[in-house]
């Protein structure tokens, strides 16, 4: 027994295939999976969030001053 490996589009490999003479046992074809689309709703995905969230206003979140110790620390 022979075995052929074909390659090429889909088309030139079923040209080369009714040349070939004798059975077709398996064939392995690769399908390109089609890519979620970003959701056409626009839900907060955070929401289930919203009682843990604390809510301060006017936070110092500069650099110097997350690296720098508070007092007592």
């Amino acid at each position: 027994m022979k075995a052929h490996f074909l390659r090429g589009s889909k088309q030139e490999i079923a040209e080369s295939l009714v040349r070939i003479s004798g059975d077709v046992r398996e064939a392995i074809v690769f399908e390109e999976e089609p890519t979620p689309a970003a959701p056409h709703d626009t839900e907060d995905i955070f929401a289930e969030m919203d009682p843990f969230m604390v809510d301060a206003r006017d936070v110092d979140d500069s650099r110097e001053a997350v690296y720098s110790r508070m007092d007592g620390e």
